[in-house]
């Protein structure tokens, strides 16, 4: 009998889903595999299917089709949401500054690091032990002035924390400050509409919800916001030229529109699935950990540390034993070090270092949670008995 594998590494990436598929295909093949910007036919298909998608992620996430910016994927549009401001900023004659929060995604925290390296300024946000933005940090840094943007994730993508968005967007816009959320662990999981935030600029990426990679999105509901930082012909108003990727984003329209229908239905299953496998795991390991407790959490992330091991031997031994999970954000590599997440939070060294994330997605299931449960204790226990062989 083969061995049951088990994926809970959802937040990293998903499945295309075969409905996504199904309506991409027709821009892999002969019939609609025109470039967007040609006036001919094939062309005007390509065009057809693009308007499409505008209209798709537009209509999910609340905003208008012309305000819908493709992308390479959400790393791309938040160094255009984040750079791009700043550069539209510096050329206004207004301040070449960004403040971001200390446990965004590596894309964000790179993004506001390299307009330092223009010759600008970034102003770090620390969070509380829940996650979320120290609130008085980001007025103080309002007050001062001299501010572009502020960036902070809607969701939290190592810990699941859901931000205040909606008041921290609408203190920028009192402030006269614009404001970009990267949505990617959102969207599709909580509920997300610019209908009623004052949000200028937001994140989606693809994989996240069913789409391929290598496709996003940024919602730009003010063009004057942002300046290109790729370089090239009018496409997508100047704002991200290149020929369009249209099997991706015709995938990532019918993705999006998957996304918003289900979700009601959906975060309540996989957010009774994350608390039974918490009240689970603390049952048969009682000094675990689970990070941001404290605060509102999306539902299909948590976040454990289990003392006296390292996440990177617990991924070992659990990936021989058929669960696939992670150790915090996917698009970080290297030595065992602490989440910077994690390290944000306040959590020690020594628990920041043994922490692992489960991240569930549609096809997941509560034989999932038995399996991971019914291997763990024996993985812990070996784990923990080379630790200590290790550190005599």
């Amino acid at each position: 009998m083969a061995k049951r594998v088990v994926y809970l590494d959802n937040a990293a990436t998903t499945p295309v889903r075969p409905e996504v598929l199904e309506t991409m295909l027709p821009y892999l093949g002969k019939d609609a595999f025109g470039n967007p910007s040609s006036a001919h036919r094939f062309g005007r298909a390509a065009r057809a299917g693009v308007e499409e998608a505008k209209r798709q992620v537009a209509e999910a996430v609340g905003a208008e089709p012309n305000q819908v910016i493709f992308t390479s994927g959400g790393t791309e549009a938040d160094n255009l949401a984040i750079i791009g401001a700043a550069l539209a900023a510096r050329d206004r004659g207004g301040p070449f500054r960004v403040a971001v929060s200390a446990t965004e995604h590596k894309a964000a925290l790179a993004a506001a690091h390299a307009v330092k390296h223009l010759g600008g300024e970034e102003v770090t946000l620390p969070v509380t032990a829940s996650g979320t933005v120290d609130e008085i940090a980001l007025e103080t840094a309002l007050d001062g002035g001299g501010v572009a943007l502020v960036s902070v994730m809607w969701v939290n993508n190592e810990v699941g924390t859901v931000q205040p968005v909606g008041r921290i967007a609408q203190r920028c816009c009192d402030a006269g400050v614009l404001f970009h959320s990267d949505a990617v662990q959102a969207f599709g999981k909580i509920p997300v509409s610019l209908r009623d935030v004052p949000c200028t600029l937001l994140t989606i990426s693809g994989h996240k919800i069913g789409a391929p990679k290598g496709i996003g999105a940024l919602v730009v509901r003010d063009r004057q916001a942002v300046e290109a930082i790729i370089h090239g012909g009018g496409q997508q108003f100047g704002i991200r030229p290149g020929t369009e990727n249209v099997p991706g984003i015709v995938g990532l329209g019918k993705a999006a529109e998957l996304a918003a229908r289900e979700r009601a239905a959906l975060a309540p299953r996989l957010a009774a699935l994350r608390d039974e496998l918490e009240r689970r795991l603390l049952e048969i390991l009682p000094d675990a950990v689970i990070h941001g407790w404290q605060g509102e959490r999306a539902p299909h992330v948590t976040n454990v540390s289990i003392p006296g091991t390292d996440s990177e031997a617990l991924l070992m031994h659990l990936d021989l034993g058929g669960i696939a999970c992670s150790s915090g954000s996917a698009c970080s590599t290297g030595a065992v070090e602490p989440s910077h997440v994690l390290t944000a939070m306040g959590v020690p060294r020594e628990l920041g270092v043994a922490a692992l994330r489960f991240s569930f997605g549609k096809d997941n299931s509560a034989e999932d949670v038995d399996a991971l449960i019914g291997v763990l204790p024996r993985i812990v226990e070996k784990v923990r008995s080379l630790s200590a062989v290790l550190h005599r």
